[in-house]
C-alpha cells in the first residue's frame, strides 16, 4: 500500500518536470521500507533518553545540581521530498517522549500520509496516544498556520534547503531549531586501513549521490 501511494507521487514528479536526483529521493522501495523499518528498530534499542541526569556538580553549601533530559513537548517538522524523513522524525520524537507534527513536501504527499497512517495504527495498537500527526494538505498556507501555533507547539524544525529554512526562521512564532549549508566530510587518517577507507568513501559518494547526507568532500 505504500509503495502503490508512493507511485502516485512519483508519476506526479515526472509529469512536473522533476529532476531524476529528486524522483531518487522521492521512490519508495522495498528496500527503503526495510531500511526504515531497521532504522526504527535500531532507535527503539537505545536507552531512554527522558530522565537521565547528566554530569552533575555540588555548589559550596552542599546542594548538588545536575541537569535531567525531558521531553520537549510537541515538535513540529517541516520537510522536503524524502518521505523516509516522515518514519524517521516520528521515531526520534517518539523516543524522546514527544509528539510531532509532520509536514512534508507536497511532491510526497501521498507517500506521507501512507506512512503515517502506519504509523497511527502501530500507536493505536500498543495503546499509544496518536503523538504523530501528518498536516492532510499540500496548500502552503498551512506552512504559515502551523508556524503561528506557538501556543500548542513547542518547537519547530525545518529540514531542506536554505530557502525553506530562511522562510520558517522569518515566519515562526515558535523557537526553531535550524541549520543553513551542511557540507558532508569523510576523514581518513594517516593510520587508517586504506582498503576500508576506499570502500567507506566510494559508498559515501556513490551508493546515493542525489542524497543529502552523500559525501561532498574527502579529507
Amino acid at each position: 500500500a505504500v509503495c502503490a501511494e508512493n507511485q502516485r507521487d512519483v508519476q506526479a514528479a515526472r509529469s512536473a518536470g522533476l529532476t531524476p536526483a529528486l524522483i531518487d529521493r522521492l521512490t519508495i522501495t522495498e528496500s527503503t521500507i526495510a531500511a526504515m523499518a531497521r532504522g526504527l528498530r535500531e532507535v527503539a534499542q537505545l536507552p531512554d533518553p527522558v530522565g537521565s541526569l547528566g554530569p552533575s556538580r555540588v555548589r559550596p553549601n552542599g546542594l548538588e545540581i545536575a541537569r535531567m533530559r525531558i521531553a520537549l513537548g510537541v515538535i513540529g517538522i517541516i520537510y522536503e521530498s524524502r518521505p523516509n524523513v516522515t518514519v524517521d522524525a516520528a521515531g526520534l520524537c517518539l523516543k524522546a517522549g514527544n509528539a510531532v507534527i509532520l509536514r512534508g513536501g507536497s511532491e510526497a504527499f501521498h507517500s506521507n500520509r501512507a506512512l503515517a497512517a502506519v504509523i497511527g495504527r502501530a500507536l493505536a495498537d500498543t495503546g499509544l496516544p496518536a503523538a504523530v500527526q501528518v498536516v492532510p494538505v499540500t496548500d502552503r498556507a498551512a506552512v504559515n498556520a502551523l508556524l503561528e501555533q506557538e501556543e500548542c507547539i513547542d518547537l519547530i524544525i525545518p529540514r531542506g534547503g536554505e530557502e525553506l529554512i530562511r522562510f520558517v526562521v522569518a515566519h515562526s512564532r515558535i523557537p526553531v531549531l535550524k541549520h543553513y549549508k551542511g557540507v558532508c566530510h569523510v576523514y581518513v587518517d594517516e593510520g587508517a586501513d586504506l582498503a576500508m577507507a576506499e570502500a567507506v568513501s566510494f559508498n559515501a559518494k556513490v551508493q546515493r549521490p542525489g542524497v543529502c547526507n552523500a559525501m561532498e568532500t574527502l579529507l
